[in-house]
């Protein structure tokens, strides 16, 4: 469901009428509902490590070299080079007096810090993408702009989560009509999500029943 779509949902939901272009998007409830958008849709994609923001890129690290352009637009789950797997550490100090550890790492002014070494390195660099949609093409970016840009949260998660969690945000009063609807409504398929997006089975969400 692409971010056009997306945001007729929401207008049906709010008894707005729904558009067929982007250049109708011209009241300041639809400015909010763009805004809202793209907040919960960043939001969802930063509260749980998902497998689905999982991205893999290589770095090499040039000998006798300390700072190294972060290519990261996200967060970091592992650093790998020389088969061994590197620590992250916040003591900058330690790197920029040449006192850290050689298996260890940290950021600074989006600068990657090593320990130097006297030959160049490559790294695999595990982490987790802020990038939170994506256009036709298929390249990501943070957030929703054109008419044809998708979130990379999966369907059809993605259109309950989006759609329901907007309309919560837009009219923000537990006592309207339909408010507790979308809350249930989100609640399960942020539910749903959590539980079956899991690549290991044994990794899944379970609830256990204890016996006094």
């Amino acid at each position: 469901m692409n971010y056009l779509e997306l945001i007729n949902k929401c207008l049906l939901e709010l008894n707005y009428k729904q558009i067929n272009t982007m250049s109708e998007l011209i009241k300041n409830d639809h400015k909010k509902i763009m805004t809202v958008l793209n907040i919960v849709n960043k939001e969802i994609c930063n509260i749980e490590n998902w497998n689905f923001l999982l991205r893999k890129t290589k770095l090499d690290i040039p000998k006798n070299t300390v700072e190294v352009a972060n290519p990261i637009h996200g967060r970091i789950l592992y650093l790998i080079a020389d088969k061994k797997k590197y620590k992250y550490s916040d003591n900058i100090d330690l790197f920029l007096t040449g006192r850290a550890n050689s298996d260890t790492y940290s950021i600074c002014n989006d600068k990657l810090l090593f320990t130097p070494s006297n030959k160049t390195r490559s790294a695999d660099i595990i982490y987790y993408t802020k990038m939170c949609t994506q256009d036709k093409d298929g390249n990501e970016k943070e957030d929703f702009s054109q008419e044809t840009d998708k979130t990379v949260i999966p369907m059809p998660f993605a259109e309950q989560l989006l759609v329901y969690g907007t309309c919560l945000r837009v009219k923000a009063n537990p006592s309207y009509i339909r408010f507790n609807y979308w809350m249930s409504m989100y609640n399960t398929a942020l539910a749903n999500l959590k539980s079956k997006t899991c690549i290991d089975s044994n990794e899944a969400p379970s609830i256990r029943l204890l016996r006094e």
